[in-house]
């Protein structure tokens, strides 16, 4: 039932919140954006409505599997942890086994999501690669490129045309190494997160829970899972930055040598403060779209429940 209910939830989170997505990706890999609008109005002038879709087929194809695995890995090891501690499945968990269910979610998540996420970035981020030749006449940067941009090719057309392209152009190029960029910073960022996450919804759950109840309203739901993505997402963004500029880091010649560089690197070009950059995009997009997620996730376990009385 978790793996079901968690595949549904996790396509409707995409749904809502893909565009935020796209504006965080560009504005932790490239220095040129001042600032959220400023991405957004470049974007939107540059390719319309469409530039903050690219890539979207690959992360809605897969999405239901990870996510399915996310949910349906949590649970799995939190019935696994209480029957071993306390001698039931169905035994109320402490904290630690929360932490440490979610911990195992994130970690596993990691070996799915890993190329989906390199395609992702990539496509995201190839249009500005592109346009660096041709500074904006509205709003001009001298900022040099983050990565450098390939070399030009036969025509002015995109490298990548789509995400299988990506996958099938990354790997050719760059071997399966390349389909894991960025992984050993995704293993940290989804491991801390995805402990936060399951952790702060339980608290918040049991203490948006009316008396005389055993779960909360629709509305509990909302709020609850709302604030984890918040929280989660606040703990996720220092690795997540890391994690964006070494899959977009193979567009040409390469600047980082891995996880440690890359950090060193970008601390001593920009401050401290580039590991935050997308925070405030990313704990806006998180609120409505881990809304989103857990209601799905609860009325489905809830239907499904009702279909199986």
């Amino acid at each position: 039932m978790d793996f079901v209910a968690g595949a549904i939830g996790g396509v409707c989170g995409v749904a809502v919140g893909y565009p935020l997505d796209t504006v965080k990706v560009k504005i932790q890999t490239e220095p040129r954006y001042r600032g959220i609008w400023h991405c957004v109005w470049d974007t939107y002038r540059r390719e319309r409505v469409w530039g903050f879709y690219r890539g979207l087929s690959l992360p809605v194809c897969t999405v239901s599997l990870v996510s399915s695995v996310s949910f349906g890995t949590y649970r799995h090891c939190l019935a696994r942890i209480c029957r071993l501690r306390y001698g039931s499945p169905d035994a109320k968990p402490a904290k630690t086994d929360i932490t440490l269910s979610g911990f195992a979610s994130g970690l596993v998540r990691v070996f799915l999501t890993s190329p989906t996420e390199v395609a992702k970035v990539r496509l995201q981020t190839q249009t500005q690669t592109q346009q660096q030749r041709r500074p904006s006449a509205s709003w001009p940067s001298a900022a040099p490129p983050l990565c450098p941009a390939p070399p030009a090719g036969s025509g002015p057309g995109p490298k990548y045309r789509g995400p299988l392209h990506c996958l099938a152009t990354v790997a050719r190029e760059e071997g399966l190494r390349g389909l894991y960029k960025g992984s050993s910073a995704l293993l940290f960022r989804d491991g801390h997160s995805f402990a936060t996450y399951f952790l702060s919804y339980t608290i918040l759950c049991e203490q948006l829970t009316p008396a005389g109840h055993s779960q909360p309203d629709v509305l509990g739901v909302l709020v609850a899972g709302g604030c984890a993505g918040v929280l989660a997402w606040a703990v996720a963004t220092p690795m997540d930055v890391i994690k964006s500029r070494l899959q977009a880091d193979g567009r040409g010649q390469r600047r980082y040598r891995g996880l440690l560089h890359c950090m060193v690197t970008s601390v001593r070009e920009e401050g401290p403060r580039v590991l935050f950059k997308g925070l405030t995009l990313n704990c806006c997009r998180a609120f409505p779209v881990n809304m989103v997620v857990f209601v799905a996730y609860e009325a489905v376990l809830r239907l499904i429940r009702g279909l199986s009385a």
